[in-house]
């Protein structure tokens, strides 16, 4: 027997109100944005990005996302890590979240 949440712990989005491929705060608990990707005819709901997590607090954590996630290699619109790396990890900037706990060294 499957269990079924009769109300979900987020807002649903209505897509047809969301513009296409500007990332906004997601509903989700768990993660931090949410966008509408439009690509050749298609649209999908991604959300992105763990609440957690602090994005883009160094230059040498962005470095080692950016080359662990392949961010300079082209990849569609309608995936979660295009938006990581193009959202969250691209240029300088970012988390104000200091360094994980228990990551030391160049972080």
């Amino acid at each position: 027997m499957a269990f079924k949440l009769t109300n979900p712990p987020f807002k649903k989005l209505d897509k047809s109100k969301m513009a296409c491929n500007k990332p906004r705060r997601s509903p989700k608990p768990q993660k931090k944005k949410v966008v509408k990707a439009c690509e050749g005819g298609q649209e999908k709901i991604i959300h992105y990005g763990h609440t957690s997590y602090g994005h883009n607090y160094s230059a040498a954590a962005r470095k080692s996302f950016r080359a662990r996630h392949g961010c300079d290699k082209k990849k569609s619109k309608l995936t979660a890590s295009y938006w990581a790396c193009k959202d969250l990890w691209a240029g300088k900037g970012g988390s104000t979240k200091s360094n994980p706990k228990g990551v030391r060294g160049k972080y």
